[in-house]
């Protein structure tokens, strides 16, 4: 093997040696680390050791360090490189709670965030994150799917799909006998642990929900539509608006609430609207716009007495029509 090559590879072994196999509570001493390269095969003294990690400490722009931990049990580490374990513990929580993503990919992903750390740190990456009631897909596809989708955004093309929903077999059966869906990608948006598309179609920006399509396809040689009506469109207030991302026509509703649910009207609505102090200061009132659906009704009945529908007066009544058919269904 000529000189020039051997010594990349005995710097990419050593590299890869303090990557998985030390941190700051493991480090390894330059004997240790010329007897690990002798066990990949590659010959080094201690003189190039250090030399070697000279060089790569020199490296500009590099996403680690290499630190020298003096004393007894001291040695060479390597620093968090490229993300600090705090970070990849947020991207492992976020897989694990991901519902679109099946429980064997979860394995991999994580396997694969590891890959990032020490093999000793990544030990603290394996931990389940307790979610309860949390149930993962079955499909694979969503990942293809979003990834598709992503290909379509990006260069502006329309997507054809089949979308579908669960029936009693607890299978996905295509809606309206399997018909195309053809619409202009715009946005894929995250909430609730579900994947949504936003998209124009018919004149209107409508949401999908991505695990629910199926036969994902970008269309190459077409061109996506809604460029002036995505630009007027916010998808924060899109989502606020929404309960669980039922669609209904938008109302500005006035709510009496409790003092106490202060954090909860800003954890659903955000620190914009005002909240107003209300009859003697007990209560405070909140006016938000929000997609009037049967999920908005049963959001408000949640909180039971602690909320009350104030204006306008068709959504108060339809309130009290929803608590009526509840109250005649448990009679």
């Amino acid at each position: 093997m000529p000189r020039k090559e051997g010594q990349k590879l005995k710097l990419l072994a050593l590299l890869e040696i303090l990557a998985r196999e030390t941190d700051e509570k493991h480090p390894l001493s330059v004997p240790r680390l010329v007897e690990m390269l002798q066990q990949r095969g590659i010959n080094a003294e201690r003189k190039s050791v250090y030399a070697d990690i000279e060089a790569l400490n020199s490296i500009e722009g590099g996403d680690f360090e290499i630190v020298q931990q003096r004393g007894r049990g001291g040695g060479y580490y390597m620093t968090d490189a490229p993300f600090e374990l705090a970070e990849l513990k947020l991207l492992v929580d976020a897989v694990y709670t991901s519902r679109f993503i099946t429980a064997s990919k979860t394995r991999t992903l994580i396997e694969k965030l590891g890959r990032f750390t020490s093999r000793f740190r990544q030990a603290e990456l394996n931990r389940m994150v307790l979610v309860s009631g949390r149930i993962k897909s079955h499909e694979e596809r969503i990942l293809y799917s979003v990834d598709a989708l992503h290909t379509a955004i990006t260069n502006g093309w329309q997507v054809q799909f089949t979308y579908c929903d669960w029936n009693l077999e607890k299978k996905m059966a295509p809606r309206h006998g399997g018909k195309l869906y053809r619409v202009s990608p715009w946005a894929l948006v995250w909430e609730g642990g579900n994947y949504y598309l936003i998209a124009y179609t018919e004149g209107h920006l409508r949401h999908y929900r991505v695990d629910k399509m199926q036969q994902v396809a970008p269309l190459e040689q077409t061109t996506r539509e809604g460029a002036d009506e995505y630009a007027a469109f916010n998808v924060n207030t899109y989502t606020q608006q929404m309960f669980d991302m039922f669609n209904g026509p938008v109302k500005k509703v006035t709510l009496k609430c409790e003092n106490r649910l202060a954090g909860a009207m800003i954890d659903r609505f955000g620190t914009g609207p005002a909240l107003v102090p209300y009859a003697g200061g007990e209560y405070f009132a909140i006016t938000v716009d929000v997609q009037v659906s049967p999920r908005f009704y049963g959001w408000v009945a949640g909180f039971g007495a602690a909320i009350e529908i104030l204006t306008p007066a068709e959504v108060r009544a339809e309130m009290r029509k929803t608590l009526d058919t509840l109250e005649t269904l448990y009679r």
